[in-house]
Formats: C-alpha cells, sequence, structure tokens
C-alpha cells in the first residue's frame, strides 16, 4: 500500500503478516463451496488460494501521522503470547512487525496514541511486549484509547475464580497491563482526536463485531479515509455482505453497521483501509447490483 495522504494527515500500513490462508468455514461462517467458485473468478488469486479455495488475508495496523501526533491503530497479534489452536497468534518471536515501523521512521517511543478498534488479540497484541517475565506498554509513551462499553464488556467476560480459564487471554495479556501501566484511556465511541484547520480525526460506533467496535475517520480537504477494523474481513463480503465472520459476537448487528459503512463509503467515495485485506489492501467502495464491490487502488 503506498502512503494515504489526507488533508496534513499521513497513512502507511504496518505489516505484521503480509499473507495467512484460512480455510473458508473457519473465517466466514456461512460461506459455501458454491460462493467460493462463484466468485474466483471475480477476486482472483490474490483473495482466494485457486488451488485451495482457502481465503487469503494479512494482518496489518495503520500508522497515521498528523502534524502533531503519531498514531498506531490496532496492533495486531505480537510476541510470545500464547494462544494454543491459533497459529497466526501463537507465541511469535519475530521482529518483523517492529522493524517494519521503523522502516516508516517510527520507533515505539515515538507513538503518541494507539487507538484500538475493538480489543480481539489480533488487534492488541503488540500492546504489550514481555520484558522480564512482565507483560509491559510496547509504546511507552502513548495513550492506549479503547471504547469504554468495549473494555466493560472483555472486563465483565473475565471475571470468575482466579483459577478459572479466560475465554479472552489477550484481555489479561495485553489491554490490563495497559491500564495497570496508567496508559489506558477510555473513551465515547465517537470521540474526536484530532481537530486541526480543514483536518480531523474521529472514532465512529460499529457495533456487531463486538459490543464496543469502532471505525476510524479522516477527513481533510482532498479526501476522506475510513480505517474499519473487523467490519469486514475479505472482499467476498462486498458481494455476500450477509457472510459473518466466526468471531462477530451479533451477526444481524455486525451486518448493520457494514452495510451502513459501504453505503458511506460510496456515498462520500473514501478511501476503504481495512484490518484483514492483503497488499495493496487500499481501495474504493462501488455499488454492483444489490451488492458492493472493492476496487484497489492499484487496479
Amino acid at each position: 500500500m503506498r502512503t494515504e495522504t489526507i488533508g496534513n494527515m499521513t497513512i502507511d500500513r504496518v505489516v505484521e503478516i503480509d499473507r495467512y490462508l484460512f480455510k473458508p468455514r473457519d473465517f466466514l461462517r456461512n460461506l459455501d463451496e458454491a460462493m467460493i467458485e462463484r466468485y474466483k473468478p471475480v477476486l482472483g488469486p490474490r483473495l482466494i488460494d485457486p488451488r485451495t479455495g482457502d481465503l487469503i488475508i494479512s494482518f496489518h495496523s495503520y500508522l497515521i501521522r498528523t502534524p502533531d501526533l503519531t498514531i498506531l491503530v490496532d496492533t495486531c497479534n505480537g510476541n510470545d503470547k500464547y494462544r494454543p489452536g491459533k497459529p497466526w497468534q501463537d507465541r511469535h518471536t519475530s521482529s518483523y512487525y517492529l522493524d517494519n515501523l521503523a522502516k516508516l521512521g517510527a520507533r515505539p517511543e515515538d507513538v503518541d496514541i494507539v487507538l484500538c478498534t475493538h480489543l480481539h488479540g489480533d488487534h492488541v497484541g503488540w500492546n504489550t511486549r514481555l520484558t522480564n517475565g512482565r507483560w509491559v506498554p510496547t509504546f511507552p509513551n502513548a495513550r492506549y484509547l479503547m471504547a469504554r462499553r468495549e473494555y466493560e464488556h472483555f472486563s465483565a467476560l473475565t471475571e470468575g475464580p482466579p483459577d478459572a480459564p479466560t475465554p479472552y487471554p489477550a484481555f489479561a495479556d495485553s489491554v490490563l497491563p495497559v491500564l495497570e501501566a496508567g496508559r489506558a484511556e477510555l473513551v465515547e465511541m465517537d470521540k474526536t482526536i484530532h481537530r486541526h484547520l480543514d483536518d480531523s480525526l474521529w472514532l465512529e460506533p460499529a457495533p456487531g463485531h463486538t459490543p464496543g467496535h469502532v471505525t476510524v475517520h479522516a477527513k481533510g480537504r482532498n479526501g476522506s479515509a475510513v480505517l474499519c477494523g473487523d467490519v469486514v474481513h475479505h472482499p467476498i463480503q462486498f458481494h455476500e455482505p450477509q457472510l459473518s465472520n466466526n468471531g462477530d459476537l451479533d451477526p444481524v448487528q455486525a451486518l448493520a453497521s457494514r452495510n451502513r459503512m459501504l453505503q458511506q463509503c460510496v456515498a462520500s467515495h473514501a478511501v476503504l483501509l481495512t484490518g484483514h485485506f492483503p497488499a495493496p489492501t487500499s481501495g474504493y467502495v462501488t455499488e454492483d447490483g444489490d451488492g458492493f464491490r472493492f476496487r484497489f487502488k492499484s487496479d
């Protein structure tokens, strides 16, 4: 993905995993083989593996720079996180992610704000890193912004006996240590992050995948962009918006948020920056009959 320039803001992609293959039903619960065969020619080998029919995704963050702030949106899977059964998250030891951040000219200590669209493990993993046996904030000078509704939801899920297993271990190793370090800020789901002359950056509610999921919106004199987190996971959902990710807590609400966001992108001609589309990642949403189509910016 090339650098996106929105007014006086720039947006770059920070890659952790360039290409990862998921079995279709392991990723989208109501996806069937007929759909895969129907959309293979439309989506091509960049998005559906021609041999296996697996869906191709990536894991990445976005680095937003304003004249005054360096902002990281979501932080992928992280290192040293124990996630049995989730090989895309389990016990990574690679420097690839931080090296890619450095290639963009940003060190962890340069980040002013970490924005969490939601608190799933593949979006908060680099919130922390293991240092001398303790989880500490990876970005020591940053304020970590997360929706209060999102935090309350996951906090309630972890309440129970101290020795009881938690359904969301990422909350314990990637969220709580940030709060304990005094770096977290619980915010409303429509918070304004940055406003300067013609440029603005703000959050909008997009619940369904999780209760407190938000999207990040950037607007400048020359255009706008939407960073959508997990409102949409794969371009096949543009053709079949009813396809639900296995992680959607409320599929009906998730579909409503997805349709609303896609309609907004069509109307505003905003650049859509998704959490899991492989390179070149950024693109535009257009209407296509009763559904939508995604056009990568390089196409």
